[in-house]
């Protein structure tokens, strides 16, 4: 019988900044195709792990600020320690900082390119030495429509947004040959938590709705689907690749 290309069964993923939004609906996601899934996060994901495990697959909790690039070595062992391999990198975790270019600060600049791109590649080196010396694996990183736009008053996310989608395509030019799948996956409008406000003020709401050609905002779990494709065989031949899960908004 031939296996589904789509199945995870056996895997082990990693998924950074699990507690909530787009971070739970990809470890979700994961799970249901039958990975095992290691929640990394500084808040409590007990509400995702409890998804994950209904699942029917395992959980394993790694409490990590990654702010720094102190516990990207630490996550990766313990991950090694509960599950004995990592197959599935998901870079999710990030920050934003808000402020006109012309007053934006040093320490906003540097928290958000610390924790989106220092952190993520440290944490992709950590995994990728791991992967590189056994059986390969998959990285995914969260990018964005930063990551072809620039905003505004977002300077340093735009910054380490932009920096994401290089340093996915660098490492996949380094590592495809060592087994190491590394694509992206950028989300459009996610109704989340984090974009409640937007969601709740009428004439943005409806600016927003209007670019998108699918006629809705995302939900966490349409991201969900794209990081099973990515982290499974169908996409095996998949390399370097910025994803745009947005409905059309980048179309339009």
């Amino acid at each position: 019988m031939t296996r589904n290309p789509f199945d995870l069964s056996g895997k082990v993923a990693l998924v950074t900044g699990a507690n909530t939004g787009i971070g739970q609906g990809i470890a979700v996601a994961l799970a249901n195709a039958g990975a095992d899934v290691v929640l990394t996060a500084r808040r409590d994901p007990s509400e995702t792990r409890a998804l994950v495990e209904a699942a029917g697959v395992r959980a394993h909790v790694v409490m990590a600020d990654l702010s720094s690039i102190e516990p990207c070595q630490r996550i990766v062992d313990e991950t090694m320690g509960a599950f004995g391999r990592l197959d599935v990198l998901v870079n999710n975790a990030g920050i934003i900082r808000r402020s006109d270019a012309l007053e934006f600060s040093e320490d906003d600049w540097d928290a958000v390119l610390d924790t989106n791109l220092k952190v993520l590649f440290f944490l992709c080196q950590a995994a990728g030495r791991h992967m590189a010396a056994h059986d390969g694996g998959s990285i995914i990183n969260i990018a964005s429509m930063l990551t072809f736009q620039g905003g505004v008053r977002v300077a340093s996310y735009t910054a380490s947004k932009s920096g994401v989608g290089g340093l996915t395509k660098l490492l996949a030019n380094e590592w495809a040959a060592k087994g190491i799948n590394v694509n992206a996956i950028a989300p459009g409008y996610i109704a989340t938590n984090n974009t409640a406000a937007l969601q709740d003020d009428a004439d943005r709401n409806r600016q927003i709705l209007e670019r998108i050609p699918a006629g809705r905002w995302g939900e966490p779990g349409d991201i969900g689907g794209a990081a099973v494709f990515l982290a499974s065989d169908a996409a095996k031949y998949v390399q370097g690749h910025i994803l745009a899960v947005d409905g059309g908004w980048l179309a339009r």
